[in-house]
């Protein structure tokens, strides 16, 4: 697999062929696994610390629970989890990448304010001002599928033919970002595992992210602690790094995960 660059404010980073990690940076309390870890400022530092110790290239801080079912929380209560933990990781750690996952752009306006390099938006940049908001900044961006919302994604999930509709979705998305003004070297693509997905839905993408590449553009997969895996692989403690590397053997390139050491160590034997 080549090395591809990813654009992003400051800088260009190299995705090689193993792969790079994006280390999961949770700032709230109903978050699916760790909900309520890193809430206080100091504590997401000391966690972003160890984060990059283990291999992390990429730090993704999150202010908004988007586990299936979760309810959307206030732009006020996400710029008040949020903003303070990117001001300090960027005052604390300033050679780190940031990235602020969220789907408002007053939030994304605020984290990039604060030292925030990378915009991981699990809506696709749906809302107009996030397009401009990126393509003004010149920050790295993360264009996801998602079918519904948080709260009623995994009700029913239905596709005709799921690769297919998703490589559209991400095509339609990277044309109007481009668009919009957003240089396309600075644009990640993720299919979006588990947000309105089933389980053979999310194998099947799996096994097929090199179809979904468009114009060379690298691909990011969050497959960490998600459901499926439970059904998959019942019982098995390093199943997030097993379909993980399963990932990166079709094309990922970038792996959004909360055990960052344990996924480093696999990448580094491949």
């Amino acid at each position: 697999m080549e090395t591809r660059i990813w654009k992003m404010r400051r800088g260009e980073l190299k995705l090689p062929s193993r792969g790079i990690i994006m280390g999961i940076l949770n700032v709230t309390p109903d978050s699916f696994s760790d909900g309520g870890q890193y809430i206080e400022p100091r504590a997401a530092l000391e966690r972003a610390r160890q984060m990059l110790a283990q291999g992390a290239t990429i730090l993704d801080v999150g202010g908004e629970s988007t586990r299936p079912g979760a309810e959307e929380v206030s732009v006020a209560e996400e710029l008040r989890r949020t903003q303070p933990v990117v001001r300090l990781l960027r005052e604390q750690l300033p050679s780190s990448i940031i990235s602020i996952d969220t789907r408002h752009a007053e939030v994304a306006q605020a984290a990039l304010d604060a030292g925030a390099d990378i915009v991981n938006d699990i809506c696709g940049l749906g809302d107009p001002l996030m397009c401009e908001l990126c393509a003004s900044a010149g920050c790295g961006v993360v264009l996801m599928h998602m079918q519904g919302t948080p709260t009623t994604m995994q009700i029913k999930p239905t596709y005709v033919d799921v690769v297919a509709e998703v490589r559209d979705f991400l095509r339609q998305r990277v044309e109007l970002s481009s668009d919009a003004g957003i240089d396309p070297r600075c644009i990640c693509l993720d299919p979006g595992i588990g947000f309105g997905k089933t389980t053979q839905h999310n194998l099947q993408l799996i096994d097929e992210l090199e179809s979904l590449r468009y114009r060379n553009l690298p691909i990011l997969i969050g497959l960490s602690r998600k459901r499926f895996l439970k059904e998959v692989m019942p019982g098995d403690e390093q199943a997030t790094v097993k379909m993980s590397l399963r990932a990166a053997e079709h094309g990922a390139q970038v792996h959004r995960v909360h055990e960052v050491g344990a996924l480093r160590a696999a990448l580094n034997r491949t």
